[in-house]
């Protein structure tokens, strides 16, 4: 026997505020539309969780729809290639954000996170791969490409403890720096003057020629964007290492 689908939380949460919504939302969205029988009702979950993807809803109703979507058989290699593919079209930050829902969903079948994918949860950009610069840090860090073309951006992630050499940005005109702040806690300081706590929404301008580091808390993940000012003739010097004693006062 076929499946009949019945909502009546608009008349629960509504019906007395706005009695034209509810019959709306139980009668006709989830009373007429998701009986429709041209397509099955899997399907019918996977086009709305897509749909409130592309939106950008991340709250609980899309949560209600994934369960929803489990419930009806969509398992987790099914979401996980669903939101991946959805992500290509309407945005990686959405995806990201949908993932968090759905690994919560499917909580029973995912793996113990590490402690870098505890951390990629509590920001939007991903991660990367391991730093190709590593060499002038020290600890362990990772980059990832956020944007290549016009204004070049990566997002820079340290592991606790880490941080980057002394090192300074020259440019015959302009250039210099932008650091944004995306997640974690970390320092930035210019040589001669003390450190700069950065916590998310903190924004730092280097200006070139200005010797300086940036990195991670002795206890927190860090991750900043970079954003490379344009100029005329520019480039970089790495130098020491931040001294031990020094990165030691940090708290």
């Amino acid at each position: 026997m076929r499946e009949t689908i019945k909502q009546t939380a608009g008349r629960t949460q509504l019906g007395a505020f706005a009695p034209m919504f509810a019959h709306l939302n139980d009668d006709v969205l989830f009373g007429e539309v998701w009986n429709e029988t041209a397509i099955d009702v899997k399907t019918k979950c996977i086009v709305t969780v897509v749909s409130l993807m592309a939106s950008g809803i991340t709250d609980t109703s899309l949560t209600y729809h994934l369960q929803n979507a489990k419930a009806h058989g969509v398992t987790r290699e099914e979401i996980a290639a669903i939101i991946t593919h959805a992500a290509m079209y309407v945005g990686w930050p959405r995806g990201w954000a949908v993932f968090r829902l759905a690994k919560e969903v499917w909580n029973e079948e995912t793996p113990a996170a590490t402690e870098r994918e505890k951390y990629q949860n509590t920001i939007f950009f991903p991660i990367g791969e391991p730093n190709p610069y590593g060499q002038f840090f020290v600890g362990r860090s990772y980059l990832a490409p956020v944007s290549t073309e016009q204004v070049p951006v990566f997002n820079v992630t340290f592991e606790p403890g880490c941080r980057n050499n002394w090192h300074i940005h020259h440019a015959k005109s302009g250039g210099g720096q932008m650091l944004i702040c995306v997640g974690g806690r970390g320092y930035y300081q210019e040589w001669g003057r003390e450190p700069v706590e950065m916590t998310p929404g903190t924004v730092v301008n280097i200006p070139p020629e200005v010797k300086h580091w940036h990195g991670a808390a002795p206890d927190s993940w860090f991750s900043h964007l970079a954003i490379e000012v344009a100029g005329e003739e520019t480039g970089n010097t790495w130098l020491e290492a931040v001294s031990g004693e020094d990165y030691g006062r940090l708290k």
